[in-house]
């Protein structure tokens, strides 16, 4: 273990093997940490809420957390977590495998997200949000809970179904579901339902036409979506290769 002269790392928390702690980092004590784990200088790891109910805040092994980054105890996250700097995570909040945060992100509590998914900067993801597997979610997309604000009454969590995208700037109103596969365009206001391989754009955001119509520009006649038709970077080998098994191999490059 590797930890900077600056830190202070509790006594009671739990630390795998070869972990990496930098300067000025704060782990708190009711943090557990797998092994492999790089966290960057001046984090705070851990910070004790009530909200947490005492559970943990659990890091998976090999993850790496950049500076400036705040977790708070009573989340999980599995192996692979990535972020960028000045993240913020809040309590109960559970991901899945290979999580990937961008810089400036702030997620909310009592959300869930699934494996390999990949948010840009500047996303906020509110409380009861649901998102699946092999998600994309682009910079500056704001999920939303509240249908009423500012209330303390009922609240409901966008969901997003497994390999949808949704573009930049997207705002996403209170219990709306966006399908699989599916693709929200940028700067939109989805207030309705997006239906499996759909996409939708606007404000409000309406129905433009299927995922299949829209076409790659390096190659013309080969269809952009779904995406893992042609985009198999950062992927493990074996859904990679799932993936050729179902679309083929990827489209060369043409005019």
């Amino acid at each position: 273990m590797s930890i900077g002269p600056m830190a202070s790392v509790s006594r009671t928390a739990r630390i795998g093997k070869n972990v990496t702690i930098g300067d000025f980092t704060i782990v708190h004590d009711n943090v557990v940490l797998g092994d492999d784990v790089t966290i960057e200088s001046h984090c705070v790891i851990g910070h004790p809420t009530p909200l947490a109910e005492g559970k943990p805040l659990v890091i998976g092994a090999q993850s790496l957390i950049r500076s400036h980054s705040v977790f708070y105890e009573g989340s999980t996250f599995g192996p692979e977590l990535r972020t960028g700097h000045r993240v913020t995570v809040r309590e109960r909040l559970v991901a899945g495998i290979n999580l990937q945060i961008g810089t400036l992100c702030d997620f909310q509590g009592h959300a869930t997200i699934g494996d390999y998914v990949r948010t840009h900067s500047n996303v906020h993801i509110g409380h009861l949000t649901t998102i699946g597997n092999y998600v994309w979610i682009f910079p500056y997309t704001v999920f939303t809970n509240d249908p009423h604000p500012p209330s303390d009454g009922f609240h409901v969590g966008v969901t997003v179904e497994d390999f949808a995208v949704v573009a930049t700037m997207v705002c996403i109103m209170p219990g709306v579901r966006i399908g699989t596969r599916s693709l929200v365009g940028a700067h939109s206001l989805v207030t309705k339902n997006v239906e499996a391989d759909t996409v939708v754009g606007g404000v409000p955001a309406k129905r433009l036409c299927a995922t299949s119509e829209v076409k790659l520009r390096e190659a013309a006649r080969t269809p952009a979506y779904p995406w893992m038709r042609h985009f198999h970077r950062g992927y493990p080998a074996d859904v990679v290769a799932a993936w050729i098994e179902e679309y083929g191999q990827p489209a060369a490059p043409g005019p």
